[in-house]
C-alpha cells in the first residue's frame, strides 16, 4: 500500500504544479493502482501458503536414517519370523507324516489281530 501513497503523492504534486491535468494523471495512475492491487493480492496469497508451509513439521536427515535403521531392524525380525516359522512348519510335517506312519502301523497291527482273533474263533 506504500507504494499506491507515493504514486498519489506524486500525482497530486503533478496536478498541484499545472503540468499534467487532473484526468491526465489518473488515467496514468488507474493501471498502476490495478497491477499494485493485483500484486498485493499475490503477495498475501503467497504469504498464507508460506505460514501453512512453516506450520508443517521439518524431517531431517537424521530423522530419514534412523526411519532407515527402524525399518532394516523391523525387517530383521521378519527375517528371522520367517526362519523360525520354516522351521516350526518343517517340524510339523516330518511330525504329521511320523503320525501317519504309526497310524498305518497300528492299522497292520489292528487287521493282524483282527485276524487272529477269528482264527481263534474258529478253532
Amino acid at each position: 500500500m506504500g507504494l499506491t501513497v507515493r504514486l498519489a503523492a506524486v500525482a497530486l504534486a503533478l496536478a498541484g504544479s499545472g503540468c499534467a491535468t487532473r484526468n491526465y494523471v489518473k488515467e496514468q495512475i488507474d493501471p498502476l493502482a490495478d497491477r499494485i492491487g493485483r500484486l498485493e493480492s499475490r503477495v498475501k496469497e503467497l504469504d498464507e501458503r508460506l505460514d501453512v508451509l512453516e506450520k508443517r513439521p521439518v524431517v531431517t536427515i537424521e530423522d530419514l536414517e534412523t526411519l532407515k535403521d527402524r525399518v532394516n531392524a523391523i525387517g530383521a525380525q521378519a527375517q528371522e519370523a520367517l526362519g523360525t516359522s520354516q522351521a516350526a512348519g518343517a517340524r510339523a510335517e516330518g511330525a504329521a507324516q511320523r503320525a501317519e506312519a504309526a497310524a498305518g502301523r497300528a492299522e497292520t497291527a489292528a487287521d493282524r489281530a483282527a485276524r487272529a482273533f477269528e482264527l481263534e474263533q474258529k478253532k
